[in-house]
């Protein structure tokens, strides 16, 4: 599978917001949380978006935001059909890499403490460095930068 991502733009919107409700919702349910539009459409406007493609197939996104120490992945959302192909593998690899460019310190991002995508963050080297209510803060450091 050839992937490849893009900057995603306000065209897109509508697309993440119902891929993300449509992966996320059942994890909002059983956390007793509630699924707001508006907030992600919030969230959306204030990050770094990018698709994921493989040719003319729409695969996902991915949404990333920056601190003086780290690049946050904010979501990470694959189609279900794409899943288990390696797709979300790249992606992380594909931000890490970027990570390590940017010269930022760590990759982090949060998950719910029952997705099982949880495996496939540890298995990309990210751990488990706190938690918060029904959320695991993961991080992978990046090795070699020195400041």
């Amino acid at each position: 599978m050839e992937l490849e991502w893009r900057a995603a733009t306000e065209r897109d919107l509508v697309f993440a917001r119902d891929l993300t409700c449509s992966n996320m919702l059942r994890y909002y349910i059983q956390h007793d949380l509630l699924w707001q539009d508006e907030a992600f459409d919030v969230a959306w406007a204030g990050r770094e978006n990018r698709l994921i493609l493989c040719g003319d197939d729409l695969l996902g996104y991915v949404s990333l935001s920056r601190d003086a120490k780290a690049l946050y992945i904010r979501e990470l959302q694959v189609a279900e059909p794409f899943r288990g192909q390696g797709v979300g593998s790249w992606v992380i690899d594909q931000v890490f890499a970027l990570a390590y460019r940017e010269r930022r310190r760590a990759l982090r991002l949060t998950v719910f403490e029952n997705n099982p995508a949880r495996a496939l963050y540890e298995r990309k080297g990210l751990r488990v460095v706190g938690a918060d209510e029904c959320f695991l803060r993961m991080q992978r450091d990046v090795d070699g930068l020195h400041r």
